[in-house]
């Protein structure tokens, strides 16, 4: 039976991602970051264990596990998936014998179709409080953005959101767009720039402020009012992709190799009328 129970750092993450494939770093307080090569993920450190999210794969979670004892003499008691994609959440089977795992409900039919990873222990739908320790972890429903079960996971002590897939720190977002939803994409974004925060932590790549999960809606935002344009005004997705520049967001990255494959997804996205 289970038991259930800074800003300063951008610099040290930009010099990380050029180093070893896989590394923790501390992030504040009780707060870690751990890297799998472009995947990232974050856990906390309790007295009475840890609570972790994405485990990235199954390789990666035995060395986090190993980690994390030799560091820390802790076990994982909750392993939080961000959302239902296998890239960021396979090898959870790793903590199963100590942790409760928890996922949005709509994860859950996903994953119970693949062998990836185990299986969630809690679903819930809008907000979720994790407490042990005397610390604690927030997860907001915030509706679909890129699928319809991404957790927003909120750190309140070390004023720290971990967004996955959904926002990216001055990147463009991936390729075509897979599983995303659109408008109800944007609208997400605005609800977490409504949070109360001061660090942002994607996926991938390094953390940032919330003025770059405002820049990521201001672009999306650009993208999806630009393509619905070229498609009221008749323009086929070539076209679009031809016409459509927004200058304003070339200091991004990604933006040479990725605005075409970004409008091609969002001519997919938008209604034709």
């Amino acid at each position: 039976m289970k038991k259930i129970g800074c800003l300063l750092l951008l610099c040290i993450f930009s010099t990380a991602v050029f180093g070893q494939d896989r590394e923790i770093t501390h992030l504040s307080g009780d707060l870690y970051h751990f890297r799998n090569q472009a995947h990232v993920a974050l856990f906390l450190v309790t007295d009475e264990g840890v609570i972790a999210t994405d485990p990235i794969s199954k390789p990666v979670a035995t060395w986090l596990q190993d980690e994390i004892e030799k560091r820390f003499d802790r076990e994982v008691r909750y392993l939080i998936y961000s959302h239902s994609d296998e890239d960021h959440i396979a090898g959870g089977q790793v903590f199963s014998d100590t942790a409760v795992v928890i996922a949005h409900e709509n994860a859950q039919p996903v994953i119970a179709s693949g062998d990836y990873t185990a299986e969630p222990d809690i679903v819930f739908r809008e907000r979720l409080e994790v407490s042990l320790g005397g610390q604690r972890v927030v997860l907001h429903d915030f509706g679909k953005s890129h699928t319809d079960n991404l957790v927003v996971i909120e750190y309140p002590a070390e004023r720290t959101i971990f967004v996955v897939d959904s926002i990216s720190n001055n990147r463009l977002p991936y390729r075509t767009l897979s599983r995303w939803f659109m408008p109800e994409g944007i609208e997400f974004m605005k609800q977490v720039e409504q949070m109360d925060f001061d660090v942002f932590v994607p996926g991938h790549g390094t953390p940032g402020t919330k003025a770059d999960v405002i820049r990521h809606r201001e672009y999306m935002e650009a993208l999806y009012e630009a393509v619905k344009a070229a498609k009221a005004s008749g323009l086929g997705l070539e076209e679009a992709q031809k016409t459509i520049q927004l200058p304003e967001f070339s200091d991004m990255d990604r933006y040479d190799e990725w605005l075409g494959e970004n409008i091609e997804g969002m001519y997919r996205l938008t209604p034709d009328d």
